[in-house]
C-alpha cells in the first residue's frame, strides 16, 4: 500500500493549497486505443441541466415540509433555469428511499402538484443511495427506445419525517378490529391485547438481509482495509474545506434558492458544510462500533432533506429546442457483490468496469464525482483498487487497477459535507461533474456511488462544446 499512503498524504497539503490558491483549471487527458464513447442506441444523448433545492441537515429549515413538496420545488426550479414549458416534458421519473405512505409514486405527486399536466405520466423508482441515477439511466432508456423525446429524471428525500409503524402485532390487531362487526368480536379482539404491542417500529438504515447498520459495515470495512481514524478525518476535513472552497466561488450553480413557507428567510445554501480542525475532529467518540470504532459523526454523511431535478433529451431534440446542453451521458452500469463484507465497495468494482465498457483508462478522466458515504468508504475503495490481491481475487483482474489522480477527485467535496439525501444524490453528482468538466477544462468524468444491498453505479460523462458552468 505504499503508493496509496503516497498517495493519501497529499490530502492535507492540497487543502491548504486549495485555501491559497483556489482551484486550478487541470486537463490531463490522454488518447487511448480502441475507445467505444459514442452514442447509446445511436443517440447522443444529452444532460441539458440540472437543479437541486439546498441540502439541508435533517430537522431543520424543511422540516414541516412533506416530501412532494421539495420535489415540486425541484421541478420548477427546472423548468424556470431552463425555460421549457411543462408540456414539452413527456415524461418525469423520480427516485426517493423511504416513501411517506401518503404520496407512494412521489413522482407523480409532485408533477401535480407543481402544475404539469395529468396526462404527463410519471413513476417512481428507488435503489438505495443511487435511486436518482436510476431515475437518470431509466429515462436514457426510454429516450432510446423512441419511447419518449423529452424526460426529466429527479429525486428526493425527507429525513425529517419519516413513517413510524406500530408494532406488527399490533397492525395485525388492529386490520382484525376494522373486520370486527359485533361488539363481542370487538371486545374478544381487545382481551388480547398487550401493552408492549405499542412500542412503536422505528426505521433504521440497517441491511435487511444481515440487520446490520450502514455504520457498522463501514466501521467494518475500514478495519478490513486498514484505513485508520486521521485517515479518515483528514479526508473528512477535505471534503469540507473543498465544499466551503467552491461554494465562496458560486460554482454550485446547480443549487436553486427555496422560499420555505412560513420561514422568514430564503434557504440559499447547504446547511452542513462546516470546515472544522483536525483537533476537533479528533475529540470525537466513535458513532457506532464503541468505544474502538473509527467512524464518527464527522467522518460519515449525515441524514439530509433534498429534491433534485435535471432534463435529459437527445442532442438532436435539443438543438430543435434551441437549448445549450452541458453534457454527453455516455454510457453506464450497475454493479452487485455481497452486502455484508462488500456492502461499500461498489465504486471498487464498478469503475474498472466502465472503463473496461468504453476502452478507457484512469489517465482518461478528468472529473471523478465519487459518492462520499463515510470516509473510511472512500479510503477503503482506493485501497481496493490499488491492491494486487484485491483485484486480482475478486475482480478477476490480472493487475491492480491503481489510483486515480486526486487532484481531480471530489474537488467541491461531497456528500460527507454537501449533504446526502438518499434518493437525490446522484443528480448532485452529475452536475458537478458537468460543472467541473468546463471550470477545470476536462473532457470526461466519471460518477460512481455505492448503496444499500452491495449495489452501486458507475456513469460515463462527456463536456458538451460549448458549454457553460451557470
Amino acid at each position: 500500500m505504499a503508493s496509496y499512503v503516497n498517495r493519501i498524504n497529499q490530502i492535507t497539503p492540497l487543502v491548504s493549497a486549495v485555501k491559497q490558491n483556489g482551484l486550478r483549471c487541470l486537463s490531463t487527458t490522454t488518447t487511448t486505443n480502441q475507445r467505444k464513447v459514442g452514442p447509446i442506441g445511436g443517440k447522443n444523448m444529452v444532460l441539458v441541466d440540472g437543479v437541486r433545492t439546498p441540502f439541508l441537515m435533517s430537522g431543520t429549515t424543511y422540516n414541516k415540509l412533506m416530501p412532494h413538496e421539495l420535489a415540486r420545488q425541484a421541478l420548477l426550479s427546472l423548468l424556470r433555469k431552463t425555460k421549457i414549458e411543462k408540456e414539452i416534458i413527456d415524461y418525469i421519473t423520480y427516485g426517493t428511499v423511504i416513501q411517506e405512505v401518503k404520496t407512494s409514486n412521489i413522482a407523480r405527486e409532485a408533477a401535480l402538484a407543481a402544475g404539469f399536466s395529468n396526462k404527463t405520466p410519471a413513476h417512481t423508482v428507488t435503489m438505495a443511495c443511487i435511486s436518482s441515477n436510476v431515475a437518470m439511466t431509466t429515462a436514457m432508456g426510454l429516450i432510446a427506445t423512441d419511447t419518449y423525446d423529452v424526460i426529466v429524471a429527479g429525486g428526493v428525500e425527507f429525513m425529517s419525517d419519516v413513517p413510524i409503524r406500530h408494532s406488527r402485532k399490533m397492525r395485525a390487531l388492529m386490520l382484525k378490529a376494522n373486520k370486527a362487526k359485533s361488539v363481542g368480536q370487538k371486545l374478544g379482539l381487545l382481551s388480547q391485547f398487550r401493552l408492549n404491542y405499542l412500542v412503536p417500529e422505528l426505521p433504521a438504515v440497517a441491511e435487511f438481509s444481515s440487520g446490520e447498520t450502514m455504520g457498522h459495515s463501514a466501521d467494518r470495512l475500514a478495519s478490513a482495509f486498514k484505513v485508520s481514524r486521521q485517515e479518515q478525518d483528514d479526508y473528512a476535513l477535505r471534503s469540507h474545506t473543498l465544499a466551503k472552497d467552491a461554494e465562496t466561488k458560486g460554482y454550485f450553480t446547480d443549487l436553486v434558492p427555496f422560499k420555505v413557507s412560513g420561514v422568514d428567510k430564503t434557504v440559499d445554501k447547504d446547511n452542513g458544510i462546516r470546515v472544522s480542525t483536525k483537533e476537533q475532529l479528533g475529540k470525537l467518540k466513535p458513532a457506532f462500533v464503541k468505544p474502538y470504532g473509527t467512524i464518527t459523526a464527522a467522518n460519515a454523511s449525515y441524514l439530509t432533506d433534498g429534491a433534485s431535478a435535471c432534463l435529459i433529451m437527445t442532442e438532436e431534440k435539443a438543438k430543435q429546442l434551441g437549448l445549450k446542453p452541458k453534457a454527453y451521458l455516455r454510457d453506464f452500469l450497475y454493479v452487485s457483490q455481497d452486502p455484508i463484507d462488500q456492502l461499500l465497495l461498489s465504486p471498487a468494482y464498478a469503475i474498472p468496469k466502465l472503463l473496461k465498457k468504453t476502452g478507457l483508462s484512469m489517465k482518461d478522466i478528468d472529473s471523478w464525482e465519487i459518492h462520499e458515504a463515510f470516509a473510511g468508504q472512500i479510503i477503503a475503495n482506493l485501497k481496493a483498487l490499488d491492491s494486487d490481491y484485491f483485484c486480482k481475487t475478486h475482480m478477476g483482474l490480472s493487475e491492480k487497477v491503481g489510483l486515480p489522480d486526486m487532484s481531480k477527485w471530489n474537488n467541491w467535496g461531497g456528500s460527507l459535507s454537501i449533504g446526502h439525501p438518499f434518493g437525490a444524490t446522484g443528480v448532485r453528482l452529475c452536475m458537478h461533474t458537468a460543472n467541473r468538466l468546463v471550470r477545470e477544462d476536462g473532457k470526461l468524468g466519471v460518477v460512481a456511488a455505492c448503496a444499500a444491498g452491495g449495489q452501486g453505479v458507475a456513469m460515463l460523462i462527456e463536456r458538451y462544446p460549448g458549454a457553460t458552468a451557470d
